[in-house]
C-alpha cells in the first residue's frame, strides 16, 4: 500500500525515530553512571510503534503514553530535556523532581495524560476523555496504549466494553513485544492473534507489522478517523519484540537468543533507512544532516540536565494536594442548556429490539393469561423495560 506522507513527513518521522532511540541510548549511560535516579524501561525495536501512532493523531486528541512510549512525546513537543530532566528527578523537570521515571504529561497545550502503574487503568480514563470530548461538542480522539501482558488484567476488559458500548472516539494500541516481564505471550493467552480480543467486544481491530512505521501509520490513521466518525472504538494489534530486558536491572537471559537475532533483522530504523534510499527521498546529506541535528539537541540537553539542581527540601510539600492551584474547566463548544437538565433529560424507558434468545415474536397481548398446555413454558409478553427506581 502507498503511503500519502510527504517527503518532509517521512523525514520526520525518521526524525523522532532516530531521536528516540539516541535519547534512550544516552539515558542508559547516565543510568550506568548513577544519574537515573528511577526506573529506565527500554524501547529498543518499538520505536515505530510510538511514533508511528502518535503522528496519525490530530493536535487536538489526547494521548495517554506508557513507560515504553516516549517517542509518542517526542511528537507531542516534548524535548529530550524533558525526558532527562524528569528520570534525573531534577527541579527543572515537568514534575518539579517529584518522580524519577515518567509519570508527567500536559493538560493544558500538549493534551497529554500522566501513565498511571497500574496496567489497563489508562483504557477506562481514556475512554472517559472520549465520551467527554464528544459530551462538549469536541471532535476529539483519545488513545493509549497497552503490551500483551496487560490485555490480561481485568480493567482492560471493563475500559474497553464501557469504550465499545458508548461507541466512544477511542484507539487503543497493544503492543504485543512477546514478553510479559519474563512470560511469553502463548504462557498467557491462548490467543494466536490478541487483536481477537475486539470482537467480545464488537468493535474493529487491526494487526499491523510494528516495525514498519509507515503501516503503523497509515493504519493508526485509518482507525482514527472511524473513531472521530462516531463508529466506536478500535483495538490495533502492532506486533513487534522487546529488544532489552524489561528494565535495566533485567538482562533478558530467559529470551532465545535465535529469537533475538531474527528481530534484529527486522530493525524499523534500519529498515525505514531502506525505504527513504529506495523512494529517493533523501540522500547521504540529509541523512548527516539530521543524524547531526539530532546528536546536536541531546548535547544540548544533557548538558542543560546535568546542571539543573535538585529540588530544595521545602518543596517536598508544594504541589502535594491541589489547592487552587490551577484551574481546569470545560471549553464547552455547544450551548450548556443542550447537554444539561432538563433539556437533556430523557425519559428512562427503552424498546426493547429483541424479545427471546432465539428472536421469537411476543405474544399478542391479550386481558387475561395466555393458555399453556401442562409443562410448556411460554415467553413472557415484556414489551419494554424500565429503569428502577
Amino acid at each position: 500500500m502507498s503511503s500519502t506522507l510527504t517527503r518532509e513527513q517521512h523525514l520526520e518521522l525518521y526524525y523522532f525515530m532516530r531521536l528516540n532511540r539516541e535519547l534512550e541510548e544516552q539515558m542508559v549511560r547516565l543510568f550506568r553512571q548513577n544519574k537515573i535516579v528511577g526506573g529506565l524501561y527500554p524501547s529498543l525495536g518499538q520505536e515505530a510503534i510510538s511514533v508511528g501512532t502518535a503522528y496519525a493523531l490530530g493536535p487536538g486528541d489526547w494521548i495517554a503514553p506508557m513507560i515504553r512510549n516516549i517517542g509518542a512525546l517526542l511528537v507531542r513537543g516534548f524535548k529530550p530535556r524533558d525526558v532527562m530532566t524528569q528520570h534525573m528527578a531534577r527541579y527543572t523537570s515537568p514534575t518539579f523532581g517529584k518522580d524519577g521515571t515518567s509519570h508527567f504529561g500536559d493538560l493544558k497545550s500538549r493534551h497529554v495524560i500522566s501513565p498511571i502503574s497500574m496496567l489497563g487503568d489508562l483504557i477506562p480514563v481514556m475512554a472517559g476523555i472520549a465520551m467527554a470530548g464528544r459530551y462538549l461538542g469536541q471532535k476529539i480522539v483519545t488513545m493509549t496504549w497497552i503490551g500483551d501482558g496487560g490485555t490480561s488484567t481485568g480493567v482492560f476488559h471493563e475500559g474497553l466494553n464501557l469504550a465499545a458500548v458508548q461507541k466512544a472516539p477511542f484507539v487503543l494500541i497493544v503492543e504485543n513485544n512477546q514478553w510479559a516481564y519474563s512470560t511469553p505471550v502463548e504462557k498467557q493467552s491462548a490467543l494466536r492473534d490478541l487483536a481477537d480480543r475486539a470482537k467480545a467486544y464488537g468493535i474493529r481491530s487491526a494487526i499491523v507489522d510494528g516495525n514498519d512505521v509507515l503501516a503503523i501509520e497509515r493504519t493508526t490513521r485509518e482507525a482514527v478517523a472511524h473513531a472521530r466518525a462516531g463508529n466506536g472504538p478500535v483495538l490495533i494489534e502492532a506486533k513487534t519484540m522487546r529488544m532489552l530486558g524489561h528494565a535495566q536491572h533485567d538482562a533478558a537471559e530467559y529470551v532465545p537468543k535465535a529469537m533475538l537475532e531474527s528481530w534484529k533483522q527486522r530493525d524499523p530504523l534500519v529498515r525505514f533507512e531502506k525505504v527513504l534510499t529506495e523512494k529517493k527521498l533523501w540522500d547521504a546529506k540529509t541523512k548527516k544532516e539530521i543524524d547531526e541535528r539530532i546528536a546536536r539537541e541531546i548535547r544540548v540537553d544533557v548538558e542543560f540536565a546535568e546542571n539543573s539542581p535538585f529540588p530544595p527540601p521545602e518543596s517536598a510539600e508544594e504541589g502535594v494536594y491541589c489547592e487552587g492551584c490551577h484551574t481546569i474547566e470545560a471549553d464547552w463548544q455547544r450551548p450548556k442548556e443542550e447537554v444539561l437538565p432538563p433539556r437533556s433529560s430523557v425519559k428512562a424507558e427503552w424498546a426493547m429490539k429483541s424479545y427471546a434468545a432465539n428472536g421469537a415474536r411476543p405474544p399478542a397481548a391479550t386481558p387475561s393469561a395466555p393458555k399453556t398446555r401442562p409443562g410448556k413454558k411460554t415467553a413472557r409478553p415484556v414489551v419494554r423495560a424500565k429503569a428502577g427506581r
